[in-house]
């Protein structure tokens, strides 16, 4: 088992009172497995995510990595695990120092996690980056500012690979994108997995967005999951109302998917 989480708690505090916004969750993770982590905005999700990034401390419940509960992790264990375990935000272009270009962003990212790396080794990674991701190298002489939102979306999927990591937390990588880019950064998602063997987290709070996917699917509601199983099978058979209402707002995502995987399979097709 790579990640296992066992009633897991965040709680913040909001002066003299204790507001808990995750409030007993667990799931487990396997190398190169897809999870959906899905519910609506104020559920929970994303402090999880948080928490699982080390950006917010868990006040109950444990979280293990390769067996190790992470609250007991050493410093340089910890920053480690920083390195193994990468985020990917929702805001982009806020999530990435504006002052700093493409190029300046890897770059930084290799200095601290591949010192070892020589000036045309790091060269070499950073085109394997944007390869993997699907960017142009006129990108890396651009501020965050001067992408597109899926340009900025993959350069920050960029960034977040530059430290080799076994799971990447994605926290709403789509949903200030239109559709069509929508499917372009869900492809990048599955292609990561089945590339490079690295676990995801997909939070969304649409079924739509971790449905063609994800593995497993955690359904999240006021702190807790209100259900969880493999995938196919939660969207085939929802047993709560809160998950039929969710998929009852479904858009077209799924559809986006389905034309652009079409579109590809003709183009191979052609003599």
């Amino acid at each position: 088992m790579l990640l296992e989480v066992r009633g897991a708690k965040v709680a913040y505090r909001r002066g003299r009172k204790v507001f808990e916004a995750v409030r007993g969750v667990s799931f487990s993770l396997d190398k190169g497995q897809t999870l959906g982590i899905v519910g609506e905005s104020g559920s929970g999700k994303s402090t999880l995510s948080k928490a699982l990034a080390l950006l917010l401390p868990f006040s109950g419940g444990s979280a293990l990595y390769e067996g190790r509960d992470i609250s007991a992790f050493t410093r340089a264990e910890r920053a480690r695990y920083r390195r193994s375990v990468q985020m990917v935000f929702q805001d982009a272009t806020g999530s990435m120092n504006p002052r700093m270009k493409v190029r300046a962003a890897l770059e930084e990212v290799l200095s601290v996690h591949r010192p070892e790396l020589g000036r045309k080794e790091r060269a070499s990674r950073i085109a394997e980056l944007l390869d993997s991701t699907g960017l142009a190298s006129s990108v890396l002489e651009q501020y965050p500012r001067e992408l597109s939102g899926g340009q900025c979306q993959r350069a920050s999927f960029a960034r977040a690979l530059a430290a080799e990591p076994s799971v990447l937390i994605a926290d709403e990588p789509v949903s200030a994108l239109d559709v069509s880019v929508q499917a372009r950064i869900l492809n990048l998602v599955r292609d990561l997995r089945e590339r490079l063997g690295i676990s995801v987290i997909l939070v969304s709070h649409d079924l739509a967005v971790v449905r063609n996917v994800c593995d497993n699917v955690c359904v999240m509601h006021a702190g807790l999951f209100e259900e969880s199983g493999p995938a196919e099978e939660v969207f085939a058979h929802p047993r709560t109302e809160y998950t039929r209402s969710l998929l009852a707002a479904v858009p077209d995502v799924a559809r986006a998917l389905r034309a652009r995987r079409e579109e590809a399979a003709a183009r191979e097709a052609r003599p």
